[in-house]
């Protein structure tokens, strides 16, 4: 049973105009946001102290927070960490103290509330290393883009290069706006879900191109922006079962996956989301507004060719 029939005529370019406003007003509003108060950066970013602890039962992460929010950690971050005995305590760096210190003062303030509370590992995360870490996160991003700018000018056409890299720049920008608009945590899990976010946006994208070009070839008098719409309807079903199929398993992440890979799965559920939205309503029509004509996807002819196909 099809859950979309195959003679879909939605006419997705005609809606184009309405869809580049409110992807520019999303952007706009992400970028003024990232400029405003920026990204909530975890302590794999700003450097500071890990604790992890454990208890010899289960612990409410709450009564933790509450001890902690009494003293001077009051702004730690608080999770569970694999097991609901196994806690993980993010500090934000401090002066004059040293990773000793910090950990010390925890499993005391700790232990006056559970004396089955015992140190199992302390990190320390200098802010040159959380320095090195957002300048390498920014440039891998850079190089894939990069990458499939020339990937998909190779196997296409440079006008649909432009359109996937616009898509991709879109879904990237206003993913990371939404974590600054909320003020969610952004640590490298979260850097990594935005990595993945770009490899299934092109993947979305490249099927839609693919029957684009396809249908250059087939429908030869028609229009464009005609063959854009029956490509875009044809490969709709197969769209919407990829995004619906992998938004259950990200849900189930986000939903008993535990706080550890909370901004991971968040992460990822919007960037499904937005990178459905903008193989429809951003890569197609930015290749539309550059001229794509059905010339453009012709095999060039070499010279002679004719002559030699009479011999």
């Amino acid at each position: 049973m099809k859950l979309i029939k195959e003679d879909l005529n939605i006419d997705f370019m005609g809606k184009r105009k309405l869809a580049a406003f409110f992807s520019i007003t999303l952007m706009v509003a992400s970028i003024a946001s990232l400029v405003i108060q920026g990204l909530n950066f975890g302590v794999d970013f700003t450097g500071g102290t890990l604790v992890e602890v454990g208890y010899a039962q289960p612990v409410e992460l709450e009564s933790i927070r509450s001890a902690l929010a009494s003293s001077e950690f009051g702004e730690a971050t608080v999770q569970s960490f694999g097991r609901a005995s196994d806690v993980l305590i993010r500090i934000a760096p401090k002066q004059g103290s040293n990773t000793a210190d910090i950990s010390g003062a925890i499993l005391e303030l700790l232990q006056a509330g559970d004396q089955s509370v015992e140190m199992r590992r302390v990190e320390f995360v200098g802010p040159q290393v959380g320095e090195e870490l957002t300048e390498d996160g920014g440039l891998a991003m850079l190089y894939a883009l990069l990458g499939i700018l020339i990937y998909v000018a190779l196997r296409f056409q440079m006008r649909f290069s432009v359109g996937a890299i616009a898509a991709l720049v879109h879904d990237v920008v206003i993913t990371i706006g939404i974590f600054s608009v909320t003020q969610m945590d952004f640590d490298l899990t979260v850097l990594a879900a935005l990595l993945a976010v770009i490899g299934y946006s092109l993947n979305d994208t490249i099927v839609v191109f693919d029957r684009i070009r396809e249908n250059f070839h087939k429908m030869r008098k028609v229009a464009p922006i005609e063959v854009m719409n029956t490509s875009l309807n044809q490969t709709l079903s197969r769209t919407i079962m990829t995004s619906v199929t992998t938004l259950l398993v990200l849900t189930a992440l986000f939903l008993v996956g535990g706080k550890i890979i909370h901004g991971f799965s968040t992460a990822l559920i919007i960037g499904v989301l937005i990178g459905t939205y903008s193989s429809i309503f951003v890569a197609s029509p930015v290749t539309l507004a550059l001229g794509i004509t059905k010339e453009d996807l012709m095999p060039v002819e070499k010279e002679g060719a004719d002559q030699e196909s009479r011999i």
